[in-house]
């Protein structure tokens, strides 16, 4: 019994099917590389796009994950896939916290996907370090320019420190026991500020204060009125002082005396003061005008108009004193005439007791 036509036909689809099938199944067979956070291996697969691969295998992208090539791309034999899971890091810059999710799987790369800005910044773990899945706490302190100004000196500083302490340390920039500040150095810098330090030191010194001795004055018959003798000579006291100075950026700020301790006493000085009337002496038969007066007043008082002599006793250019000053008819005291007059009244006294009232150097106006 012959065959029809029509059921020949059909068995020969069928059988090209049978012959054909095996090999569409072999030829849908593909060899690519799985990378799994950084961990890759060989699969072979039926499916024909990535994210039948990664279903295939079981592995679940998420919403932040990165998968390379994206998950509808086509299979190729040899196809490398990559999927990078995204991990939460807790940022904290500068004092602000933040949570970012992130694909990097290490702190440096982490570093350039924030930014440039972060290449310089301080970063609480080392930039090697790997981010794990579950993700990792960053401390963040960015770059901050500062200024520094002490004892007239201006240094401009970039940091990441956390205190100005660790700024002013990390500078090499040295901190006295006293210094002030005027940001307080456990605050954290930031940018743009400017530190002032006032240097602070302590000076003791010891001072010497002198105590005046006083005069005393003793009538002496055997002194010519206007003469005086020198019988005790004054010596001041002394006081010894300790002090303690306080000084900023090297002035004296304030002062107080610690302790203080007398060493001597002063003396009394005693000078001898004569009362017994002079001789009057005949006038001398030259004029008193040609008598040699600026020899007088060179010896007695250095040609000093001004000058006093005796502890005070005697004054101006022939040291009156005051009893012979106003004796001859001065007012108030020699200092304080001119010169003409203090030499007026020098002629005057020497016409009325003669050239003795100078015993040291009366004689000169003979010269």
């Amino acid at each position: 019994m012959r065959a029809r036509p029509t059921a020949l036909a059909l068995h020969g689809v069928v059988l090209a099917a049978l012959i054909a099938g095996p090999l569409v199944y072999v030829t849908a067979d593909k060899a690519v590389t799985l990378d799994i956070n950084g961990s890759s291996h060989l699969v072979r697969t039926y499916a024909s796009t990535v994210g039948g691969v990664l279903a295939e295998q079981g592995v679940k992208a998420g919403p932040r994950d990165e998968v390379s090539p994206a998950p509808p791309t086509g299979i190729s034999d040899g196809l490398h896939i990559a999927v990078v899971s995204a991990r939460p890091v807790s940022l904290e810059i500068d004092g602000t916290s933040q949570q970012i999710w992130t694909t990097a799987q290490t702190v440096a790369e982490l570093a350039r996907q924030l930014g440039g800005r972060f290449d310089a910044a301080y970063l609480s773990a080392s930039r090697s370090a790997r981010i794990p899945l579950t993700g990792m706490d960053l401390t963040v302190r960015m770059p901050k320019a500062l200024t520094v100004r002490a004892a007239g000196r201006t240094t401009a500083i970039v940091s990441t420190d956390a205190t100005w302490a660790q700024v002013l340390a990390g500078a090499g920039i040295a901190v006295g026991p006293l210094d002030v500040f005027s940001l307080p150095l456990p605050s954290a810098p930031q940018d743009g500020q400017v530190q002032v330090i006032t240097r602070v030191s302590v000076r003791v010194v010891l001072r010497r204060v002198p105590i005046p001795f006083a005069v005393q004055r003793v009538p002496d018959a055997s002194l010519y009125v206007g003469s005086t003798s020198v019988r005790q000579a004054g010596q001041p006291g002394l006081i010894l002082q300790t002090w303690r100075f306080t000084l900023h950026d090297g002035r004296t700020v304030v002062g107080s005396m610690l302790s203080q301790r007398k060493v001597s006493s002063p003396v009394t000085e005693v000078i001898a003061v004569g009362t017994l009337a002079r001789p009057v002496a005949a006038p001398p038969k030259t004029s008193v005008a040609d008598l040699n007066w600026a020899a007088l007043a060179d010896c007695e008082s250095g040609g000093n108009p001004r000058s006093v002599g005796g502890g005070g006793l005697y004054l101006g250019l022939y040291q009156f004193s005051l009893g012979a000053w106003r004796g001859v008819g001065g007012v108030g005291s020699p200092i304080d005439a001119t010169s003409a007059e203090q030499t007026y009244r020098a002629e005057l006294l020497y016409l009325r007791v003669g050239a003795g009232v100078w015993p040291y150097c009366g004689h000169l106006l003979f010269t």
